[in-house]
């Protein structure tokens, strides 16, 4: 069974590589559901790891669905990330409706020509998830990373298995959730792959800082923040 690592910093892809892991995934900000890491940190992984690296591919936290601009971030990414040398990427996107943006996620397929691409888990907000297996498994997709769209993949595991079974060509790699305790479960069960970030939290100030610097305002699925032209021209207004 591989065992695939969420890291998200070159401490955590060390670790992982060193524990014995078969493979990684890397990206930034695991609390949103990982975005695409730093440059700093593509190079620094790229140099001292020495197993499979797959990037992740996501501009921003929120949903999956993405602007004209955003998109071409997207691309510009994977083309940084083929330059490097890296294994895979791992990315999707979706319409607001929930369906699959087959015409983008094809082409983000493309794109990543050469590497492995990982459907991630977007996966888990889409409807008809047996469809979306054999739509992307028609575009060439090597892995779809899903909970069984469930909180945990534990909680899933009735529509993972489903989808296991049904799949012809996509390894479907359980996520979310996995850890020690479970993972016999889907060994057990004939998963050929599993993802875990297996982190623990390091405590590294002594005492709380008086002010917090997250903002769990901008932790939303279905809203993103952006720059509003209104309300920076009224700032600049009052103070030109």
């Amino acid at each position: 069974m591989l065992v695939e690592i969420c890291a998200n910093s070159l401490e955590s892809a060390l670790n992982a590589e060193e524990a014995g892991a078969d493979r990684i995934e890397l990206c930034s900000e695991l609390a949103v559901g990982g975005i695409t890491p730093s440059y700093g940190l593509l190079k620094a992984v790229r140099e001292r790891i020495s197993i499979p690296v797959h990037v992740l591919v996501r501009p921003r936290s929120g949903d999956f669905t993405f602007s004209d601009a955003a998109f071409e971030i997207m691309r510009r990414d994977i083309e940084i990330c083929k330059e490097l040398g890296f294994e895979g990427i791992v990315s999707g996107v979706l319409h607001a409706d929930f369906t699959l943006d087959i015409e983008r996620t094809q082409k983000l397929v493309s794109f990543s020509k050469g590497m492995n691409f990982t459907f991630h888990r977007a996966f888990d907000w889409v409807k008809n998830p047996l469809i979306v297996l054999k739509e992307l498994e028609q575009m060439g997709v090597q892995y779809i990373l899903t909970s069984g769209q469930r909180t945990s993949a534990i909680e899933g595991i009735n529509l993972l298995s489903e989808l296991s079974q049904t799949s012809t060509t996509c390894i479907i790699m359980p996520g979310a959730g996995v850890k020690e305790s479970n993972v016999a479960v889907f060994r057990e069960k004939g998963f050929k792959a599993v993802h875990l970030s297996g982190t623990k939290f390091h405590r590294t100030l002594k005492e709380q800082p008086s002010v917090s610097m997250n903002s769990a305002s901008f932790l939303s699925d279905d809203h993103i923040a952006i720059s509003s032209r209104e309300a920076i021209a009224a700032v600049v207004k009052k103070v030109k």
